[in-house]
């Protein structure tokens, strides 16, 4: 005869709504490099994560504060061209450190079409390391040269890439 209860409980992470561990399984069984983006209601941060089994290692990050500090940027961190330089300046840092490809994990975020997330990943992409992406999802040129809030953040945009590039 059997006592207690009969229900149980999920882990903590899972009740509180953070994390998948259904998607998550299924992203390390790929033994890929995972492109983590998340955002705030102030930034954007992009990370390229290894799984190892004592716990995540990150080989490179970008927070989009970083925009503001190092590189002079004038506008919010919270917008498109703030995500696509932060994916812009995270694709350039890993591809220093030698990756090639990555795939998306975007957590349990909405994967709504020319957002945040998929400006980040256009970024990626711009540097040459290769993401399995649907193209209808990246938002458009003038989207993610920021000409839907003001004329001057474009040519911003292009000074910024220059730099990050290292003057190419």
């Amino acid at each position: 005869m059997t006592q207690g209860p009969r229900y149980r409980v999920k882990p903590r992470r899972r009740r509180e709504g953070r994390t998948d561990y259904r998607k998550r399984l299924s992203l390390l069984r790929s033994n890929k490099t995972r492109m983590v983006v998340r955002k705030t209601n102030n930034q954007t941060i992009v990370q390229f994560v290894e799984y190892k089994e004592k716990g995540d290692n990150i080989i490179a990050q970008a927070i989009s504060k970083e925009l503001e500090t190092k590189f002079n940027w004038k506008f919010s961190t919270s917008n498109t061209p703030a995500a696509y330089l932060t994916g812009y300046l995270a694709g350039m840092r890993a591809k220093e450190k030698k990756i090639k490809e990555c795939i998306l994990d975007i957590g349990r975020q909405r994967p709504v079409t020319g957002s945040k997330l998929f400006a980040s990943l256009k970024g990626v992409l711009d540097t040459g390391i290769n993401c399995p992406h649907d193209e209808q999802k990246i938002p458009n040129e003038d989207r993610l040269k920021g000409k839907h809030i003001d004329e001057k953040i474009g040519s911003q945009v292009e000074t910024i890439i220059k730099k990050i590039s290292g003057g190419k």
